[in-house]
């Protein structure tokens, strides 16, 4: 570094020098603002520093100092404990169809043609924050649109099923895809234990292990809100729903060989991908569809409605297309916009309401308390995540910097004045009740690890019709190369069978990869 100034203000023996500083700190420019410590002080550079002469000890009156590194260290906030590892981009939503005899809810409501804007935000699941972003693993896809009528988050994966149907299982699930707390290492061994004790997670691993867990591109896969929501009409009519956004962009995967290759060039490839696609002006786009049933077509239907292992059948509940999402601005920063975003799909306008589903009925409340944990109680404040009016009492805690409750003044009451009203309140524009489903029996205990034999019907249809023989191949030898470093031979066979309960061929052949024979009898739930 070159010596700058020789110049010390000198105060009884106390010796305060300048600094030793690069030419380019003094650099001036009055087309930029000057640079500030926190508070909004200029400081001459931010690599000055006070202390007692020229090799005395630091003071801790140097404020630019303390408040730089104050900072600093406080600059992670916990990192989601699922879908860490992740980025996102902004764009907007445009309504296609008139689906007004379906759904009251904005931006449907506001007619063909709307358009809303959006952020959207894609993840793995179990890697954390540093992790690679081609890992084998399912992709979050999640939507977050800015309505009319409030916040319409949309908490997809890009898979059409899930591991679990029992909101108690998933922090367990998910602490057997996590580090062992004993070794901080991943272990495939616990991974197919689980998947192996609650098999109706079966139809989602065999999507995990063909190429569809190892997607190309962010841009080229499709989400699926796995889930049934109800919609309801201005009249009170309503639909039970699915929804997915199919990219137009078609689907792309790398095979296991691909995937671990670009591990090893870069861990980031889905997020540059992204990114770079933006960039150039390839604005990826996606058809948003729905799937609907009537509610007698889900009382009547010949699996439960609610589960969310299981799939419609398009060909018996044919897509709807109804309007299109497009991705056309990268993030400015990407802490604010991306890493404070936050969903929950508890977000959702009149017109969208949630339905029985328990997994859905679990993440109604963990979602937003997950956001509280991480952003604070007034996550919904930051810029991100705020929409575009908000009326309450809710004024205080952690960052409150919107001078009490949204659009609210100042001075207006803090509870449902009778004499200082500072809002309104609205009918439901419908009765809940109307749209509830029966309720038959007393309340019960329940426990998902029940299998039947329905469990392994659809992942059948997987694997005969839907994949091809290159994905059925690819299936084959990424369960044979997993299982073979699982060293628990119990854990194998019970893996092994419930491959064997979806296809005698599959089973079979994995039976071949990993030298053991399919138990016989062989239980395939009851």
């Amino acid at each position: 570094m070159t010596r700058l100034s020789n110049n010390f203000f000198q105060r009884g023996k106390l010796l305060l020098p300048l600094l030793l500083l690069s030419p380019l700190a003094f650099a001036a420019n009055d087309t930029l603002p000057p640079y500030t410590d926190g508070s909004g002080h200029a400081v001459q550079s931010p690599y000055d520093y006070q202390r007692v002469g020229t090799n005395g000890p630091m003071l801790l009156q140097d404020f630019h100092f303390i408040d730089l590194m104050s900072h600093f260290v406080r600059e992670r906030i916990p990192e989601r404990v699922v879908h860490a590892k992740g980025s996102g981009a902004h764009g907007y939503f445009q309504v296609t169809r008139d689906i007004t005899n379906l759904t009251m809810a904005a931006p449907f409501s506001d007619g063909v043609g709307t358009q809303v804007p959006l952020t959207m935000r894609f993840s793995t699941v179990a890697g954390e924050a540093g992790s690679p972003d081609t890992n084998r693993d399912p992709r979050g896809f999640a939507i977050k649109m800015r309505t009319s009528k409030g916040i319409w988050d949309w908490v997809f994966n890009n898979t059409p099923v899930f591991f679990v149907r029992d909101p108690t299982k998933f922090p367990l699930f998910i602490h057997s895809q996590k580090r062992d707390p004993q070794t901080n290492l991943r272990n495939a061994t616990l991974q197919w234990d689980y998947w192996s004790q609650n098999q109706e997670s079966i139809f989602q691993v065999m999507i995990l292990f063909s190429d569809r867990g190892t997607p190309f591109s962010w841009a080229q896969m499709n989400g699926y809100g796995g889930h049934t929501y109800k919609w309801v009409t201005a009249s009170g009519d309503w639909h039970y729903v699915k929804i997915r956004v199919v990219s137009e962009q078609g689907l792309n995967n790398f095979n296991a060989t691909a995937a671990k290759q670009m591990i090893a060039d870069n861990l980031d490839w889905n997020t540059q991908e992204l990114e770079s696609r933006i960039d150039s002006g390839n604005f990826p786009k996606w058809t948003v569809s729905i799937q609907t049933m009537t509610p007698e077509q889900g009382q009547n239907w010949e699996y439960d409605i609610n589960d969310i292992t299981k799939v419609w059948p398009v060909d018996q509940f044919p897509l709807l297309d109804v309007g299109e999402i497009v991705l056309n601005k990268n993030p400015d920063n990407w802490f604010s916009e991306i890493e404070q975003l936050s969903f929950s799909p508890a977000n959702m306008p009149f017109g969208a309401e949630p339905s029985n589903d328990p997994v859905l009925q679990g993440r109604l409340f963990a979602y937003a308390d997950a956001a509280r944990h991480r952003l604070g109680p007034n996550h919904m404040e930051i810029p991100v995540n705020c929409p575009m009016a908000v009326s309450n009492f809710q004024r205080a805690g952690y960052m409150r910097v919107d001078g009490g409750a949204g659009t609210l003044p100042p001075n207006s009451a803090n509870y449902p004045s009778s004499f200082n009203a500072p809002v309104s309140f609205q009918a439901r524009p419908y009765n809940l009740s109307a749209i509830a489903d029966p309720i038959v029996g007393p309340p019960v205990v329940l426990g998902s690890f029940q299998l039947s034999k329905k469990d392994f019907e659809q992942p059948n249809v997987l694997w005969t019709t839907n994949f091809s023989d290159e994905e059925r191949e690819s299936l084959v030898d990424n369960v044979i190369a997993s299982l073979l470093t699982v060293p628990i031979q119990n854990i194998q066979q019970r893996s092994l069978d419930m491959f064997a309960c979806v296809n005698a061929t599959l089973g079979s052949q994995i039976a071949t990869g990993i030298k053991l024979t399919v138990s016989s009898p062989l239980s395939c739930g009851a």
